[in-house]
């Protein structure tokens, strides 16, 4: 005898096409009842036997949508309901949504082939999408996921999207962000006057990008500047429009075979390169380059590199047929932008052209960034394709919480039902603009979530942008907050990754970074702690240094290496100032009390002694350059610094003094370059080594450099040590608001 079932799926399961998947799954097995979304998931009716059910059950956990996340299920018996035909159900939010908001997925193989071909009604259409690819977040105006609840329902679907929308046998089947030519996004062309350009878009776009035009895309996640890659007078002439000397361009390429032939590919970098992410990519140069790369990443030997994201980029890279710079549609130091008037404000002094479209972008991104280590995944950005989610975190408390982060680098995390949500990177706070964004999308979560938060995490440094909004937020809505200091949360943020606070053991915590406000108002970032029994305890760290300058120290190198010099060394470098700043520093530093461990700055003090880099052009040049100098060196006779030497404090000054002094009897600066990094990661062998520790949690900006990772998992793999990186989230500050979130929850002291 036939019973009525409940089934509920929940995690990643809308704006994936499970609703349709249900659907045919449920006719393949005869079952009547019908499928739609809620507020936990999906939910399923159907009429059958136990067994029956059990098997249609079993069915859709084993044969779930490719970019589905199942996270929980349950089947159960319900109150016996007639039903004649198996259904989609459209959904009603009567309710707080618990759900798992869904990213944007790239483009994908079917929907490329079908704008490329003529023969197809989507041909030339720009905002080709189905079930398995497109945006999501980045349109979402409330949930469940519905049409109606996007910006796409701004566009009434025509009488044959209509038809594959609802044709089960078609895969536009209850596809969401379904449109076409006829009753879809348009795209439309200006100059930088505003004035249209009344010719095809894509083939107008690239011609004048073959021309040596700088034009301004909106893609579905925000504008783009893009210029042909292999013209290095259109990159220098973007570079000056865009106040960007020296740091390094993504480029687009139109397909993978002239990635693999223009770069060292592994294979992990391919997979990432076609996944449905489509982040940008951190790959090796050869010689068989055929863009400027000088220009493109100016004394590196690598590039960022990426595939289309969306079909509009793919239409416009496969009739340009070569490489072009894509990178974030801003002014220096802003977010990226999504909306016209803006784009058409600020950028009218960069794009000689704009490709608008009509599509409202809710959520705008910048692309995602990663690079390898070997197999090791390295995340640098986290944002389009990965935000906003975080599955499966550890929460113990049922009050709604928000973790605002730190002030570079800046996320934040908010906590209103059983989900955990990471917001994209937004940037430094010290920018207006980034603050403003950072500030909306906020509001934007507490509105979607119809839910205000009743705690409130934020850096113990106060004068974070972060920590001022923070305390402005508990005062406006009478909530608790809570002050974390900055390396723990840090070191509780890969505790949380990979679950290890119920851990028996002690684990070492080795957290370097540029800077973070220590609890004895010193300026940490070369940090050793252990975590035991839900208490982090600092273990060691760096030998304190002088802290000049304020932030003026983070930006030249040459200021780090003269604070870490001693007094008889500090004449060599006298060149690297003018007689004015010499005076000055050098009576400052006799007064100075602000003192720091930062590893960052160690990095830049090497770079600046070694005459890679005196004076930073963008952040973290410095140790950029230096890493791409240790990279060139080919041997293995490395140098360890530290060999033989006894420490309780790992001595920040002997280094430096070692290296200065190795310099100038000759050594090479690759090989310097390359020692420096070797001693640091057995700096990290000795402690644990000494404290009998057998797993090791490293996070901190520091860690996003790949020759250190790759060092450290063979050192490690040697020595039988466990190491565990940052995996889902970056290494720098990204993650702070996911590590106030987990040392709140967890830790004790």
């Amino acid at each position: 005898m036939n019973k009525t079932f409940k089934i509920q799926i929940k995690g990643r399961v809308q704006g994936v096409g499970f609703r349709p998947f249900i659907f045919n799954l449920a006719i393949e097995h005869q079952l009547l009842g019908f499928v739609s979304n809620n507020e936990n998931g999906v939910i399923i009716y159907c009429n059958a036997s136990k067994e029956k059910a059990n098997d249609f059950f079993e069915a859709i956990l084993n044969k779930k949508p490719e970019v589905a996340v199942i996270t929980s299920y349950t089947i159960e018996e319900d109150i016996y309901v007639e039903h004649d035909v198996f259904n989609i159900i459209p959904s009603k939010s009567n309710t707080q949504i618990n759900i798992p908001l869904t990213p944007d997925f790239a483009v994908c193989k079917a929907c490329k082939t079908e704008i490329t071909d003529p023969e197809n009604r989507r041909f030339n259409y720009a905002f080709t999408t189905c079930v398995h690819c497109g945006p999501r977040y980045s349109i979402t105006t409330k949930f469940p996921f519905e049409r109606a609840h996007t910006s796409i329902a701004n566009f009434k679907m025509c009488s044959d999207c209509d038809e594959e929308y609802t044709n089960p046998n078609d895969r536009r089947f209850h596809s969401q962000t379904n449109s076409c030519s006829t009753c879809g996004v348009q795209l439309y062309l200006t100059n930088n006057l505003g004035d249209s350009i009344k010719e095809d878009s894509i083939s107008k776009v690239s011609q004048l990008l073959s021309e040596g035009k700088i034009i301004a895309i909106k893609n579905t996640n925000g504008y783009v500047l893009c210029c042909d890659a292999s013209n290095p007078e259109a990159i220098k002439g973007l570079r000056e429009r865009k106040k960007r000397p020296n740091k390094p361009f993504a480029v687009l390429y139109p397909s993978i075979e002239l990635i693999k032939k223009e770069f060292e590919l592994s294979s992990y970098e391919e997979t990432a390169l076609q996944s449905r992410i489509a982040p940008i990519v951190i790959l090796k140069n050869t010689k068989n380059i055929s863009i400027s790369v000088n220009a493109i990443a100016p004394n590196l030997n690598q590039t960022g590199v990426m595939l289309p994201s969306s079909s509009v980029l793919e239409l416009i890279i496969k009739t340009l047929n070569k490489p072009m710079v894509c990178t974030s549609g801003n002014s220096h130091g802003s977010p990226i932008i999504s909306i016209e008037k803006e784009a058409n404000k600020q950028l009218k002094d960069i794009a000689d052209y704009f490709l608008h479209h009509n599509l409202d972008i809710q959520f705008p991104q910048d692309d995602s960034v990663v690079r390898f280590a070997n197999e090791q995944k390295i995340l640098l950005r986290r944002s389009r394709g990965l935000a906003p989610n975080y599955i499966n975190a550890k929460i113990k408390s049922r009050e709604s919480i928000l973790a605002m982060g730190a002030h570079l680098k800046s996320t934040f995390t908010f906590v209103p039902n059983a989900q955990t949500y990471v917001s994209q990177y937004f940037g430094n706070l010290d920018s207006y603009d980034v603050l403003e964004r950072y500030k909306a999308t906020i509001s934007q979560y507490v509105d979607l979530f119809e839910t205000k938060p009743r705690t409130i995490l934020i850096d113990k440094h106060l004068q974070y942008q972060s920590s001022i909004l923070g305390n402005e937020f508990a005062s406006e809505w009478n909530t608790s907050i809570q002050g974390i200091q900055h390396h723990k949360a840090h070191f509780a943020s890969v505790l949380g990754e990979h679950n290890l606070f119920a851990s028996k053991e002690k684990i070492l915590g080795v957290i370097w970074d540029g800077t973070g406000l220590g609890t004895d108002n010193a300026i940490w970032g070369g940090e050793f702690f252990t975590y035991q029994n839900n208490g982090i305890e600092r273990l060691s760290h760096f030998e304190y240094y002088d802290w000049l300058a304020n932030d003026k120290m983070a930006k030249e190198p040459r200021l780090a290496l003269f604070t870490l010099l001693d007094d008889d060394s500090k004449a060599i470098i006298k060149h690297k100032f003018s007689k004015t700043e010499w005076s000055i520093y050098s009576k400052t530093i006799k007064t100075n009390t602000l003192k720091t461990s930062s590893v960052g700055r160690l990095f830049d003090a090497v770079a600046s002694a070694l005459n890679i880099v005196d004076i930073n052009t963008f952040e973290a040049e410095a140790p950029m350059r230096l890493e791409n100098c240790a990279n060139t060196y080919s041997k293995s006779y490395y140098i360890d610094f530290l060999h033989k030497k006894t420490y309780d404090r790992v001595p920040s000054k002997y280094i430096i003094e070692a290296i200065v002094k190795a310099y100038r009897e000759g050594f090479c600066k690759e090989r310097l370059a390359y020692s420096f990094i070797y001693t640091l990661a057995k700096s990290i062998i000795k402690i644990a080594k000494e404290n009998q520790i057998k797993t090791i949690a490293c996070s901190g900006g520091v860690f996003q450099n790949s020759l250190l990772v790759s060092i450290l998992m063979r050192m490690m793999k040697k020595e039988k040590l466990n190491l565990k990186l940052n995996r889902k989230l970056s290494a720098n500050d990204e993650n702070i608001s996911f590590g106030q979130l987990m040392y709140q929850q967890h830790i004790k002291n």
